[in-house]
């Protein structure tokens, strides 16, 4: 049987994964697609194939004899495909993964911490790709992802790492220690919620000096202009804890808000998990434990 008489892999995962969970929703979750795209993608195998695989029920999904039938060919070929691509890799899928991480994360919390994560697994190879913008058009190729953003913008798949609060730093000795900020120079990262403007409204204050913010595209221009005395920057949790924890940086004000955003981890499928990510996994949910609580 030649490919062009196959059908496309995208309906075959789709059906496998809702054979397994018997459900729409749970599969769309761990292929992180939406419902009716799973929905839609088995149908089109159901017409493919010209028979139905489901029974489905107005709660509940069941697999008609042909389905369970068709199941356990389906997971032998991607059992299949799995071995043959690790032995075509030299076998070092199981230790090699791609992490895709928002830049100022890999800077400030993930580089600081790798060496505790190969003391652990020494075994482990990375290859952590940073894209500023358009995460999208590469995060196919990631075995794990942390993206940064605001809950509403991530897949039911996401993981929150922890709760921020944003803050002022700024270097020991900035503006020799004497704070104006009617005149001293301010940095905001573009397109996040944690501003100058908005760290005001939190405390019912006005913000005057809108107009005259220095702007960065990353959190790590930013914060390594205010580490270097450049000028005083907003930052938040993760990013900066270690630096206020060494001194780099000070906190020139008490007041701290909440932060719209966080950091979201995307783990793979259980068809894509490897020895490689599931260390991983393991290692970033201890490192995070101790961070601010949780929230969805």
């Amino acid at each position: 049987m030649t490919t062009s008489g196959l059908p496309p892999l995208t309906w075959l995962r789709a059906f496998e994964a809702t054979a397994r969970h018997l459900s729409f929703t749970r599969a769309a979750v761990e292929l992180n697609l939406t419902q009716s795209a799973v929905s839609q993608h088995v149908r089109s195998l159901e017409s493919f194939l010209g028979r139905d695989l489901f029974v489905r029920k107005p709660r509940a999904l069941e697999l008609t004899e042909d389905g369970a039938n068709y199941v356990p060919s389906l997971r032998e070929a991607f059992d299949l495909i799995t071995s043959g691509t690790r032995a075509f890799t030299g076998g070092d899928r199981g230790r090699n993964m791609t992490l895709q991480c928002n830049m100022a994360f890999s800077v400030f919390w993930l580089a600081p911490r790798l060496r505790r994560l190969y003391a652990a697994y020494p075994w482990l190879v990375l290859n952590i790709v940073t894209p500023i913008w358009d995460p999208e058009r590469h995060a196919a190729n990631a075995t794990v992802e942390i993206r940064f953003g605001r809950s509403e913008e991530m897949s039911a798949a996401m993981i929150r790492l922890a709760s921020e609060r944003f803050f002022p730093v700024c270097a020991p000795d900035c503006c020799n220690g004497d704070i104006d900020l009617q005149s001293a120079t301010l940095f905001d990262c573009a397109g996040v919620t944690g501003t100058w403007g908005n760290w005001f409204k939190t405390q019912g204050k006005r913000f005057v000096r809108d107009g005259e913010i220095n702007l960065t595209s990353t959190f790590v221009i930013a914060i390594t202009a205010a580490l270097n005395g450049a000028g005083i920057t907003m930052a938040h949790d993760s990013l900066v804890s270690d630096l206020l924890e060494k001194g780099d940086l000070v906190r020139p004000f008490r007041h701290t808000a909440p932060l719209s955003e966080g950091y979201f981890l995307l783990p793979p499928s259980p068809h894509a998990r490897t020895p490689a990510s599931d260390a991983f996994l393991d290692w970033i949910e201890k490192e995070t434990s101790n961070l601010s609580p949780r929230r969805g």
